[in-house]
């Protein structure tokens, strides 16, 4: 079974596409013309504000409703207005949330809601009736108990879900750091707000926000504009003007100095690294283009300095990227990529390195042309699509922007030169104050982050002050033959001894697909991997105590003499059983793993992990190698389940950038294996 690490990056490579991909740059040629819908405008005496584009190509409508509230900080009921925003559209007072939705789906439509507004497509043929819908859903919502409870208990599961996710832990710090956890970008749900919450803070919460003082409604498609100006009268003037409350909130201060925020998760098998500063760019300042286009040169873009660097040249990663915005509220700069334990240090040394030289060095005059080619390309590939006709439309009421503000964005993109790209990082890239997040295995990466010219302050998951994580130390009497032995007690004992063979199948889901893993282990040192998706053969491994092979959707190679020294072991039932007589293995101290202190057992590149309390086997993880990137991949075990008095994991949980559950199916001992599986 510990072949599964090595086996599931093969697997989820194998399904993906190897080939080589050209990602160099054509040439720029000139600047093409752009025709841009120009919306038709009128205004509802509630104050909603409706746009029309009319385009007769294609017998479609698409409509979006934005209301355009200023931030609000939600305390203690964080997480009402996403709730609010899952329960719209449940029906209303005069349709049922089936019956809604079944004639939905009738029409092909597409109708969707959220806290912040609604949206909705249609064949032309359906618009009065899909209009009519979507008004009635977001001005008339059915608030019923039971769908609040269903949407809570989803809400607690996700956040449970959450929990050990790095990603997830990592974007919930970086806004409390970036804003401060009473800042509305920077709060954040917890189980004890969610429950705390009720369905009449709902109705409040839809009551105070929900209204048209700041809302548009844009419609564009195969229709005119008186038509759309009767059908919007008819269902939205019903809509009640509100009177938005008060928001009070502290802005967010900038670092004084450049300094590493770090937080320990104990179950990272990589780093989570995001360079942070605050941001006001406004999409109505001068230097936006020029923000934008130095954000794109440092790592905005496949062939960024920060991607080249971090992925091209040093293999760190699968990818690097920053981003900035405009917006009329504060926002963050932020660059991040996640990589291997053992580079973390590196990476934040190299991503500053890169942000002082977008500051400190003019781009090269084929670089920026590039970029902007690249720009220019994408606005005039996207110039046709609704879903940006109707954003752009928004945002020229919404950011205040000039009405000739898309026609004349190729002009502006080709006026940005050198001097301004250097100009616009030096001043909306944080570099001498940079925040630079951190989050990851203390036991693997601290040590050599605490090397590095930072100040190193520490935060939880939640983004609160706390101490330096500790190591704990191993007791001198504890080995790896009195860890493997607790182990062995504690999953039988002397029934181990007599285990001559193990067939295990697991079952798991891929992406929508169903995979199977099928394994076998003998006493004699031979074993079996196969994997089947959705029925078909995508890899088998086969040792027959000697040599061994893989076959790789068709494709057969023969184990190397690496591979065939880890399977002497490996393939045994209980590699525990003669796995300290090997040379070089050794403990490794003390970790926490998955949420309990573990004896850490190091054989070369692998690693196990042993409950201290129970002697169980909590895990394992390997470094691994794939298209030239190297990576460190987890596996967890989730229970045990006992088969004819020993007990074998229960739940396999592997990750690779996600964790993917296989459970076991069946199993059986000392019977159905034959000579033949090995060959």
């Amino acid at each position: 079974m510990k072949n599964l690490v090595y086996l599931f990056i093969m697997v989820f490579l194998a399904t993906g596409v190897n080939a080589q991909i050209d990602r160099s740059q054509p040439k720029p040629g000139p600047a093409p013309k752009v025709n841009l819908g120009k919306p038709q405008t009128f205004e509802l005496a509630n104050g909603l504000k409706v746009m029309v584009v009319e385009n007769h190509k294609l017998p479609r409508v698409t409509m979006t409703l934005s209301l355009d509230n200023p931030p609000f900080p939600e305390g203690n009921k964080k997480g009402i207005d996403d709730l609010t925003g899952a329960l719209i559209g449940n029906g209303t007072s005069k349709i049922s949330k089936e019956k809604f939705q079944e004639e939905v789906d009738f029409m092909g439509a597409r109708v969707n809601f959220r806290s912040s507004g609604a949206s909705a497509s249609t064949l032309s043929r359906y618009f009065p009736r899909v209009m009519e819908l979507m008004a009635q859903g977001a001005i008339d919502p059915n608030f019923t108990q039971t769908d609040f409870d269903t949407e809570v208990a989803r809400f607690l599961d996700g956040l449970k879900a959450e929990e050990k996710s790095v990603a997830a832990n990592a974007q919930r710090v970086e806004n409390v750091l970036v804003f401060g956890k009473n800042h509305p970008a920077g709060e954040y749900t917890t189980e004890e707000r969610l429950k705390g919450l009720t369905l009449a803070d709902v109705k409040a919460h839809y009551a105070n926000y929900f209204v048209p003082n700041n809302a548009y409604l844009i419609v564009m498609g195969d229709v005119k504009f008186n038509e759309v100006k009767k059908l919007v009268e008819k269902n939205f003037n019903n809509w009640k003007k509100g009177t938005l409350p008060a928001s009070k909130y502290e802005d967010p201060k900038p670092l004084a100095k450049a300094e590493i925020n770090f937080v320990d998760m104990p179950n990272a098998v990589q780093s989570e690294i995001a360079i942070l500063g605050l941001s006001n760019l406004k999409m109505t300042d001068k230097d936006y283009f020029a923000a934008i286009i130095a954000n794109q040169i440092y790592g905005g873009d496949f062939n960024s300095y920060l991607n080249m660097n971090l992925r091209e040249a040093n293999g760190w990663t699968y990818g690097a990227r920053s981003s900035i915005r405009g917006n009329k509220y504060v926002g963050k700069f932020k660059a991040n990529s996640q990589v291997r334990n053992e580079v973390t240090d590196s990476a934040v040394v190299e991503a500053m390195k890169e942000l002082n030289r977008i500051r400190t060095e003019k781009v090269t005059a084929e670089m920026l042309a590039t970029v902007k080619a690249s720009l220019i390309g994408n606005f005039v590939m996207d110039a046709e699509k609704p879903e940006v006709i109707a954003r752009q439309a928004l945002l020229t009421q919404t950011q205040g922007l000039p009405a000739d503000f898309y026609e004349t964005y190729i002009q502006k993109i080709n006026a940005v030169t050198a001097d301004d790209v250097q100009k616009a990082a030096q001043k909306y890239f944080s570099y001498d104050n940079a925040r630079i997040l951190v989050v990851g295995k203390a036991a693997e990466v601290l040590p050599a982050l605490e090397k590095l010219p930072y100040t190193i302050n520490y935060f939880d998951r939640f983004g609160n002050p706390t101490a330096k994580p500790e190591q704990k130390k191993v007791d001198a009497s504890v080995t790896v033959q009195s860890v493997f032995d607790k182990y062995i007690a504690a999953i039988g004992g002397d029934k181990t001894k007599a285990v001559k063979t193990i067939v295990a199948n697991y079952a798991g889901e891929i992406q929508g697909m169903k995979l199977n893993i099928k394994t076998i282990n003998t006493v004699e040192g031979k074993s079996v991997l196969d994997v089947t998706m959705m029925g078909q053969s995508m890899q088998k491994v086969v040792f027959n105590g000697k040599t061994g092979y893989s076959v790789t959707q068709g494709q057969k190679s023969e184990m190397k003499a690496e591979e065939i020294a880890d399977q002497q072991y490996d393939a045994q039932p209980f590699a525990e059983l003669t796995l300290a007589k090997k040379a070089g293995v050794k403990v490794g101290g003390i970790e926490n793993f998955n949420g309990k202190e573990a004896y850490v057992i190091v054989d070369g590149k692998k690693k196990y992990f042993y409950d201290v309390a129970s002697g169980l086997k909590l895990g394992s993880s390997a470094e691994v190698e794939a298209q030239g990137q190297k990576m460190v991949q987890t596996s967890i075990y989730d229970g045990y389940k006992e088969v004819q008095g020993v007990k074998i994991p229960e739940k396999l949980i592997l990750n690779m950038g996600m964790d993917v559950t296989f459970t076991l199916v069946d199993a059986k001992i000392n019977e159905g294996v034959t000579d033949a599986d090995f060959q």
